[in-house]
């Protein structure tokens, strides 16, 4: 028997004006969860879309089981028992359950001359798979009346249903909940001791120490190395990544607050099930984290204070004075800006440059005959924001879609600047980042606060929120329930507490 069930060996792959990878190699033993790390930009999603036959090697050889094979395209990859779980999941939504598992390769039957789908095969086989991985879920249920955490599931339930030797598990809880987070370590666990081979890539620490076997580092399209999860600590492995030492992940800086400049006052939503009596007030060079749990509403909330959600009742003040906030331009005009959590799906315009993703929001005040663009001090702007945040492109011609997770939120970032704002809205700033470009984040954060920009911050990572904040805000079920204003005094437990707290009176520390 091989000693390794998966081996990929000097891999290389170009694409015009980038080698995005070269002689890099990968060894996964069976049984065993294999941690791909590396920043955004090391080549990781590019040597799997190799391993899945999405790209066509340059060169390089592909083992299963010991012995060589290629792979022609994904179709080839998952008879050959290689299957991927994507992090932006594809379903179709209005099919059920097993219409989905079986999507491609629907069992069929004889009718008379025809062949037909035999349904109740496709529901009997959904049924069982389903039961095998302790799945809970109705073969016949629409896939719609999920959750993503057991939408996910589905996704892992066929890549077992075509008999996957190896599965790719790409950044797979960026979008779940804790509960379903263990419910899919409990899944990856049973894989383990059937043999199965996974190759996990995660920018999480405390998941790879949870349940990586064995962790390969990538940098710059180059392989690092391979080492037993076991013996490697989180600062080595950023280390490894990053190719210098990080021993500040969070910047040290002096806060310099200074008066209020936003004041919310009773706000809520026209949902009763959402934000409701919130009151809040965020200064003048603070960072004002917001901590909660999933469906504690903080997106929400953030929402309407920049005129994405409707408002029942309740009051916003900048700078002292009430304003009316029914649209985002409203908000723009009020100088506040928001970042959403979203990247991909309403962040970014990914067919387009990046002059266009950070001009688009000042486009109107650069207009010659009120229709003509100024483009020369539209690319001044352009230019200082590729020089000022360090964004790495070879112009700003580029898509936006070809740059990693945190160029492009360095752009975002850059869009929100180039209008000047004194409030930036940041959902999840860093999610999906690896821990370089957190740290390039965390820096660009600090010198606007230092600069006097107000920020307010949404992050569901624990030690972000308290590393990062100045005073802290949690949210519960739509209400705010806690408010930690002593640097000393946060603390996982305490925002933990807040976090389940279904009072709807706030507690102030």
């Amino acid at each position: 028997m091989a000693d390794y069930k998966l081996e990929l060996k000097g891999v290389c792959k170009s694409f015009p004006g980038v080698k995005a990878l070269d002689g890099v190699q990968l060894a996964v033993r069976p049984g065993t969860v294999h941690a791909l790390m590396g920043e955004n930009g090391a080549g990781k999603s590019t040597l799997m879309k190799c391993l899945f036959g999405i790209y066509k090697m340059d060169e390089g050889e592909i083992y299963i089981d010991g012995e060589k094979t290629d792979i022609l395209n994904p179709d080839d990859a998952m008879k050959k028992g290689i299957a991927m779980v994507h992090q932006e999941l594809q379903p179709v939504l209005a099919r059920s359950v097993g219409e989905n598992l079986y999507l491609g390769r629907f069992p069929t039957h004889n009718y008379g001359p025809l062949k037909v789908i035999d349904h109740k095969k496709m529901y009997a086989e959904t049924e069982r798979w389903l039961k095998e991985l302790e799945m809970d879920f109705d073969p016949k249920a629409p896939l719609g009346s999920l959750s993503i955490g057991q939408m996910q599931s589905v996704e892992i339930a066929k890549a077992v249903s075509h008999d996957a030797k190896v599965i790719i598990f790409d950044e797979p809880t960026s979008s779940l909940s804790d509960k379903e987070v263990e419910a899919l370590f409990r899944i990856m666990n049973m894989l383990r001791d059937r043999g199965v081979a996974m190759i996990y890539i995660s920018h999480k620490m405390d998941e790879i120490k949870r349940i990586a076997d064995d962790i390969t580092v990538m940098r710059d399209g180059t392989y690092v190395g391979t080492w037993p999860a076991a013996e490697m600590s989180t600062d080595q492995i950023i280390a490894k990544m990053v190719g210098r030492e990080l021993t500040n992940v969070y910047p040290e800086r002096e806060s310099n607050i200074g008066e209020v400049v936003l004041e919310v006052n009773d706000l809520s939503s026209i949902h009763e099930k959402s934000f409701q009596d919130i009151s809040f007030t965020l200064r003048k060079g603070e960072i004002l984290g917001f901590g909660g749990l999933v469906g504690a509403q903080r997106t929400e909330l953030m929402e309407g204070i920049f005129g994405i959600r409707h408002i029942a009742k309740g009051e916003i003040k900048v700078h002292g004075k009430p304003v009316n906030i029914k649209k985002s331009k409203d908000a723009m005009n009020a100088k506040i800006g928001m970042i959403t959590e979203d990247r991909r799906g309403n962040g970014i315009f990914g067919c387009l440059s990046i002059k266009d993703n950070v001009g688009v929001s000042v486009y109107n005040k650069y207009l010659n005959a009120g229709f003509i663009l100024d483009h020369g001090k539209i690319n001044k702007i352009v230019d200082d924001s590729i020089e000022r945040l360090s964004i790495k492109t070879p112009s700003m011609q580029e898509h936006i879609q070809n740059l990693s997770g945190g160029n492009q939120q360095k752009v975002i970032i850059s869009r929100w600047l180039a209008n000047d704002p004194d409030i930036l809205i940041m959902d999840e700033p860093t999610r999906g980042i690896d821990v370089g470009a957190k740290h390039e984040i965390y820096e660009i954060m600090a010198d606007l606060a230092k600069q006097g920009k107000a920020i307010i911050m949404i992050s569901s990572e624990m030690p972000e929120l308290l590393g990062m904040s100045d005073r802290v805000y949690v949210m519960c079920n739509g209400h705010i329930t806690g408010e930690i204003t002593v640097k000393e005094d946060m603390n996982q437990e305490k925002v933990m507490s807040y976090a389940t707290m279904f009072s709807q009176t706030a507690v102030k520390e």
